[in-house]
């Protein structure tokens, strides 16, 4: 079986001096390698055929007996790391919280701890008789949140 810490050793060298950063790495029992990657710009076909190519340099074919994939992370996948957040700052989303909530909105900020999600919400205001859409920032951290999925609209 392949060693998954010597794999996404050689991914990693293959993704420094790139914008490309490694999301997830999936090693099945029977060796059947899944790497997803992103990337702050876009990610060609010759990006991810270049870390294929490292991994198949790395690792003999006939001796580990391997199938692998390289492409690029899904745009309607969840989002899993910071980097991703502040990739999407000024995108709208969809989040579901770890206490059940699930919230749209548009990501506000996004540092290494949290992000903040901006959301129009209906109050009852003060001296106003029926509730009102009012602009409303909340905080999360990412230990506070099931899932976050961007909204594709055309």
């Amino acid at each position: 079986m392949i060693d998954r810490t010597a794999l996404e050793q050689v991914i990693n060298e293959a993704l420094e001096g790139t914008k490309m950063y490694l999301v997830t790495l999936k090693v099945s029992k029977d060796n059947i390698i899944d790497v997803a990657l992103d990337s702050d710009e876009d990610i060609t076909i010759d990006d991810c055929v270049a870390v294929n190519d490292a991994v198949l340099e790395a690792f003999d074919r006939d001796v580990e007996d391997y199938e692998l994939t390289v492409g690029s992370y899904g745009i309607t996948a969840p989002l899993l790391l910071p980097r991703q957040y502040k990739k999407s700052v000024g995108c709208e989303v969809e989040v579901l919280t770890a206490d059940g909530r699930k919230l749209k909105g548009t990501v506000a900020d996004a540092d290494d701890e949290g992000f903040t999600l901006s959301m129009t919400v209906k109050r009852k205001l003060e001296g106003k008789k029926r509730p009102e859409l009012v602009e409303e920032q909340e905080r999360f951290s990412y230990n506070d949140i099931k899932q976050t999925k961007n909204i594709i609209t055309f």
